[in-house]
């Protein structure tokens, strides 16, 4: 039984994106996972990093985010939101991200769960990236919908790569810095534009992909086997 965090930003309870999210919550749950979910906008997730955040600070009059972070974490101080989010994700070994895509990127609502809730110190911090980092041996997957035609992406398409170029932020700077596994992402194109019968063939094939979780590729990440301690590519010996 595989413990599934799933999170999910979309403004309208009704869109293709939040069927996605729910037709993923019932297969996951279908075949006996333990899945827990975030809905964000249900939930009115606040988006906006804040002093507010932290009641006992380390330092009262100036603040770095990251150390107020490791000292809340360390200390159980944790605002209530945060601390939910952050149970949920040190507790699942999966985590399922369903969200549009909005200009080349993430929703603010994303952007700001991942700012308040991926916790410095708990889930990285100095060496601890990548494959040391404190997410380790967990798996990060995304699904996301957009209005784009496949075709318009990819090295010789008019917007360019899109898993390793627009969204490297989130793939890489993002799941695969904290230490996740991330596995290949899954995108149902062009789907405000698209018939009825084009959806629910998208949807099949999400469906697809979630069921089949376990055998999805991952993505490379950086091996930090190939840097020095302080990153720098380690030189390769040339034999004379």
């Amino acid at each position: 039984m595989a413990k599934i965090h799933v999170v999910h930003a979309h403004p309208e309870p009704r869109s293709f994106c939040t069927s996605m999210a729910h037709e993923a919550l019932r297969v996951l749950k279908g075949r006996g996972d333990d899945v827990t979910f975030s809905d964000l906008y249900a939930l009115d997730f606040d988006p906006v990093v804040r002093a507010s955040d932290f009641d006992d600070r380390v330092s009262g009059d100036y603040l770095v985010y990251a150390l107020e972070q490791r000292h809340a974490f360390r200390h159980d101080s944790l605002a209530p939101d945060i601390r939910r989010e952050v149970e949920a994700l040190l507790a699942s070994d999966t985590l399922l991200m369903i969200f549009p895509l909005y200009w080349f990127s993430v929703p603010a609502l994303i952007k700001g769960w991942i700012d308040r809730c991926f916790l410095s110190g708990a889930m990285y911090g100095g060496k601890r990236i990548y494959g040391r980092g404190g997410m380790a041996g967990k798996r990060a997957a995304i699904g996301v919908s957009l209005g784009a035609r496949e075709h318009m992406f990819g090295a010789q398409g008019i917007h360019g790569e899109l898993a390793c170029g627009m969204l490297r932020h989130l793939l890489q700077g993002t799941l695969g810095y904290v230490g996740y596994e991330v596995l290949e992402p899954f995108f149902a194109w062009h789907i405000p534009y698209c018939s009825s019968d084009q959806r629910e063939d998208t949807l099949m094939r999400w469906l697809e992909y979630v069921t089949s979780l376990d055998h999805q590729p991952s993505l490379s990440m950086p091996q930090l086997e190939s840097y020095d301690d302080v990153f720098r590519p380690i030189a390769k010996s040339v034999s004379s």
